[in-house]
């Protein structure tokens, strides 16, 4: 949601979670499922969001806009 006064934005209101495709991620390592670790990747709007060693490029995440937090595979 938007809230415009004369017609300028003076607050803008995001959903607490967005679906996100990945654009950037490094590879994964055999066997990355069984393992506890993260790594950092790029999504569409530019943001580097921390996620499992699993989620690969072109995967769809969720992402939490109040903490910019991995939430889930979408």
């Amino acid at each position: 949601n938007m809230i415009n006064f004369n017609g300028a934005p003076i607050n803008i209101e995001l959903p607490v979670k967005v679906t996100l495709t990945v654009i950037e991620a490094p590879p994964g390592i055999k066997g990355d499922t069984a393992s506890s670790g993260d790594k950092l990747v790029t999504v569409e709007t530019g943001a580097k969001i921390t996620t499992p060693l699993f989620i690969n490029e072109g995967d769809k995440i969720i992402v939490n806009t109040e903490k910019g937090e991995y939430v889930s595979r979408a």
